[in-house]
């Protein structure tokens, strides 16, 4: 990928806003230096470590604080003899530390299977020596502890027992030479490294000793009387010894840390990785990103699409779809100026470099891309005053540049290619380029305003035309696309709305006209019916949501109805049962009730879309699993009754005589109901699957509401909830809306081989 792509493209200015998200210097420099991945297979690891990672940050809430550079410690322990000083142990302390916390929060979520996040700090040995020694040896603020070794301890025991002799032996003398109004402070204090009186100045002369410094002022001397001389040089000898023992301390950690270096080094590489990947998680947070599929070759196709860097700035800003059906390999999108054709060509460039280098961007589920490994792109006035360039000699130079490596593999984006020659001309040489761009099999997307490209883009199977629309009215851009259209370049209306003269306005429409070329009235049409059908398509889509939106809470309401339905006509059979158990009801009168019972039922039952299937009497033997289709529940043939053709069914305890065209198969997944005498629930074996992706908030949760009660009508014990990864949001709704369910036991996230974090295993109750 050439350099001037990534100007272009605005690349770097992606990458600034990424560091800025970066807690240390270290996470900055590697988000700037980040580069789109030449494979597949890397552009893969990369999303899907992104995902796994912002899936740990949002069931954890793990953040990382700001943690040193160490990659000055690491060059410096390359030299033989080096020894780390106490700073530099520190700050590999506090990066260690951070490791520590890192690991142990993503420990407690081993069964997920993130093995991408896994093995960045669990793919090597931990340091243990090191943290262990510079645990005990380096306090909380970075200073050498006493402990560190038995000689440090004895000195700074010493040093102290000095000062405590000091502090006694000053009082003394002052409290025997009356010297206290001489003392401009009431302690001793340290200056040259000595213990030292804060004397006035008229008094230096009072008392034999030596003057080491004078303040600013000029009015304290700091003085040393002779009677602490002989206790000084002893300090001054046992400092030395204190700094001698520190040394030895900070050689034999550093001895330490060289012999676990590559151990050190793969934790804090990790660190730094770390803080890359939650910078991505917040920039995915800000311009409400999610991972772009990357499929080895196919057609481009982005869903609601937006210019990163103006989603940056502008929550509201205005998406638009790029996409090419099947077979096209070209877009030429036509149309006024500032209507945003240049916005549309930077927009697919630049989600397209940040989708191969591993970054979330503004787009919605369903976007793919195909493995581009060259992005090439002619764009803006690029002529050159001191190579005495014009702007088409520098495209046709950089076309020549890199025709030759140009493939199955290469975006080329043209932005008014051709237009800085005669317009004839530089249309013929456009469409030539496309047609050469298009056998090569490289997808091409161009905006121009050349009459005869736009017709050239509604002539070409593998080419498709699109057109940015503006408002009839106003003329102002929607910066939205109508495909398969052209549309008018209004230079004039552009040129009157910036307050050029109106004389000068009504010559160009007198010369447009002589000129036999206008064909802005046909266009304005074009795009007229376009703005009318977006509008309705708009206006369609909301109605929708709409309706949905209703249909799943009626849906809802009527499940929880029936379902509640159906448990009041369960609880009235085992109410009719107890009291023939309990001698309250006679055997006749029991039948009869059932029956009534059974009859209610059995009027909820035309419930299911499908028609059931139904046994025949010579199918039901005793022990025979069934399902009574009116509860929608699994029993066991208990006997049969040949005159009457009925069959006596346990169900859920409640055992009751059954025609045989009220039962059907038991569901094979589904665990058979077996007399409950202590009321207790069997869990069954019956596993619901539903898919929420594509939906939106809302409307997930109507559906997982409805499928949850849907579930439990059916005996379920298990529901699959297909939400997808993306960017967790719709995970975290779906998890927020499970913790409150009273019907769930547990939940988590499926293992990768069934779905990883895009699925969510539920056990009910």
């Amino acid at each position: 990928m050439e350099s001037r792509t990534y100007q272009v493209l605005e690349f770097p200015k992606i990458l600034g806003a990424l560091a800025s998200f970066a807690v240390s210097e270290a996470g900055a420099s590697a988000c700037l230096n980040l580069r789109p991945y030449p494979e597949i297979e890397q552009v893969w690891q990369a999303t899907t470590l992104f995902e796994q990672a912002a899936a740990w940050n949002a069931e954890s809430d793990f953040v990382i604080k700001p943690f040193p550079d160490l990659q000055g410690l690491f060059d410096y322990l390359e030299k033989q003899n080096g020894v780390l000083d106490q700073d530099g142990l520190f700050a590999l302390k506090q990066a260690l530390d951070l490791v520590k916390a890192s690991r142990e929060s993503l420990s407690f979520y081993e069964e997920r299977g993130w093995e991408f996040l896994w093995g960045i700090f669990f793919g090597y040995e931990w340091p243990v020596k090191t943290m262990s020694a510079i645990g005990r040896c380096l306090d909380m603020e970075g200073a050498i502890k006493d402990e560190s070794s038995p000689g440090l301890l004895s000195v700074r025991q010493e040093i102290r027992s000095i000062h405590q002799r000091c502090t006694k032996r000053v009082k003394e003398f002052i409290l025997r030479e009356n010297m206290g109004q001489a003392l401009q402070d009431e302690f001793i204090t340290i200056a040259s490294d000595r213990y030292v009186l804060p004397l006035k100045v008229n008094f230096k002369n009072k008392t034999q000793g030596i003057i080491h410094d004078y303040s600013q002022t000029g009015e304290t001397c700091y003085f040393e009387p002779v009677f602490l001389v002989e206790t000084n040089n002893r300090l001054q000898e046992l400092k030395r010894e204190e700094r001698e023992e520190e040394y030895r301390v900070l050689a034999y950690l550093t001895d330490l840390v060289r012999q676990e270096k590559n151990n050190i080094f793969e934790a804090y590489k990790g660190l730094v990785q770390l803080d890359v990947l939650l910078a991505k998680v917040a920039l995915a947070s800000r311009i409400d990103g999610r991972t772009l599929e990357m499929t080895e070759e196919g057609e481009p196709k982005l869903i609601k699409a937006r210019h990163p860097l103006i989603a940056l700035a502008d929550d509201s800003v205005q998406p638009l779809s790029i996409e090419l059906l099947q077979g096209q390999s070209a877009l030429i999108v036509s149309g006024g100026n500032a209507g945003g054709k240049t916005v549309c060509l930077k927009t697919l460039g630049l989600i397209t470099l940040m989708a191969l280098t591993g970054l979330p961007v503004p787009v919605a589920e369903g976007s793919r891309l195909p493995m581009w490994t060259d992005i090439f792109v002619v764009m803006g006035d690029e002529q050159s005053l001191e190579e005495n360039v014009s702007t088409f000699t520098a495209q046709i130079q950089y076309l020549k540049r890199v025709w030759d490596k140009v493939g199955p593999q290469t975006l080329f984006i043209l932005d008014e290619f051709g237009a800085g020659t005669d317009p004839t001309q530089g249309a013929a040489l456009a469409q030539a380029v496309i047609d050469s761009l298009v056998e090569r099999k490289a997808i091409t997307l161009i905006a121009t305003h050349f009459p005869a490209l736009k017709a050239y883009a509604m002539a070409m199977d593998s080419v498709r035309a699109a057109s940015v629309l503006f408002d009839p009215s106003t003329k102002r851009p929607l910066y939205k696309l109508a495909y398969d259209q052209v549309g008018a370049s209004i230079a004039l209306d552009v040129a009157r709305e910036h307050g050029l003269p109106v004389s000068i306005l009504e010559r160009a429409e007198k010369y447009l006209l002589l000129d036999g070329s206008d064909t802005s009235h046909v266009l304005d049409k074009l795009n007229k019916i376009a703005v009318e059908r977006e509008g309705a398509l708009t206006a369609l889509e909301k109605e929708r949501a709409k309706m949905e939106r209703k249909r799943a809470q009626l849906q809802t309401q009527f499940e929880k109805e029936h379902g509640q339905l159906l448990d009041k006509i369960q609880g009235q059979a085992q109410d009719v049962v107890k009291k023939w158990q309990a001698d309250k009801l006679g055997h006749k009168e029991a039948r009869k009730q059932l029956a009534r019972v059974r009859e209610k039922a059995e009027e909820l039952s035309p419930l299911s879309q499908k028609p059931p299937t139904i046994f025949s009497f010579e199918d039901l033997v005793p022990g025979l699993e069934v399902a009574y289709l009116a509860w929608d529940k699994s029993g066991t043939v208990l006997e049969v009754n040949a005159k009457k053709k009925q069959a006596k069914v346990d169900i859920g305890g409640v055992a009751m005589w059954v025609k045989a065209q009220h039962l059907g198969p038991a569901r094979k997944n589904k665990s058979v109901s077996s007399p409950l005498k202590n009321n207790s629930k069997i869990s069954s074996d019956l596993v619901v699957e539903v898919d929420l992706r594509g939906n939106r908030a809302d409307m997930a949760l109507a559906e997982l509401e409805r499928a949850m009660d849907n579930a439990l009508q059916k005996g379920a014990g298990k529901i699959e909830i297909i939400h997808g990864r993306g960017t967790g949001a719709l995970r975290r709704e779906v998890h927020g809306f499970l913790k409150y369910y009273p019907s769930v036991a547990s939940f988590s996230l499926a293992n990768e081989e069934h779905g990883g974090d895009g699925m969510t295993e539920v056990i009910l109750k």
